[in-house]
């Protein structure tokens, strides 16, 4: 009998062993799961943003036929975001789409400033109604990108804290848990919301 006394130690020390490791396995899994989720609400909210931008651009273009070049950049930047939060959409825990998606946004948030700069300059665009909506709608999409953005960080915070834990991190270093990265504004001057003032 005393014989099997350390087999049945060492058996029982195993199965807890094994069960705080499915346990944290799936506190990792849960967690990433959050991360995507968070990220398709940025997803939504981007999606509308650019869908906007393309009828921004075609009444801004009835006003503004000299400045054929900043439309052009505000049509080019878009279409980089797009091809950019597509890869990031994918993939919301892969760092490298994540910058991507962030350096794309920066020259769009760019783009469309120069845009609403220029728009200052002719009265008849800025009194154009349809401008005003458009205006006014974007804004409110940029509001509501800016909190999923918030609640998306949140989740990756949660998730990059569980996979650097000890012991949690052993458990995300053999199932492949990779760090997420922050959707961060990277430039000064991203930071600040276009100034419109139709």
């Amino acid at each position: 009998m005393s014989t099997f006394i350390p087999f049945l130690v060492i058996g029982i020390l195993g199965a807890v062993v094994l069960l705080w490791g499915v346990m944290a396995y799936n506190r990792l899994v849960t967690l990433r799961q959050r991360v995507g989720n968070a990220f398709a609400q940025i997803d939504v909210q981007l999606k509308r943003r650019y869908d906007l931008i393309p009828n921004l651009v075609a009444v801004a273009k009835r006003y503004l036929e000299h400045e054929r070049g900043t439309l052009e950049a505000v049509t080019a930047a878009r279409g980089a975001a797009v091809a950019a939060q597509g890869r990031a959409s994918t993939a919301p825990t892969d760092g490298g789409a994540i910058q991507g998606l962030m350096a794309a946004e920066g020259a769009l948030s760019g783009s469309l400033g120069r845009l609403f700069a220029l728009a200052e300059s002719y009265p008849q665009l800025k009194a154009d109604a349809t401008m005003r909506d458009l205006t006014e709608e974007l804004t409110a999409t940029e509001n509501k990108v800016g909190f999923a953005r918030q609640a998306f960080n949140d989740a990756v915070t949660a998730y990059n804290t569980a996979c650097e834990v000890i012991p949690d991190r052993f458990v995300a270093g053999l199932g492949g848990f990779q760090r997420a990265s922050l959707f961060e504004i990277t430039q000064t001057a991203e930071r600040e919301a276009p100034k419109v003032s139709f």
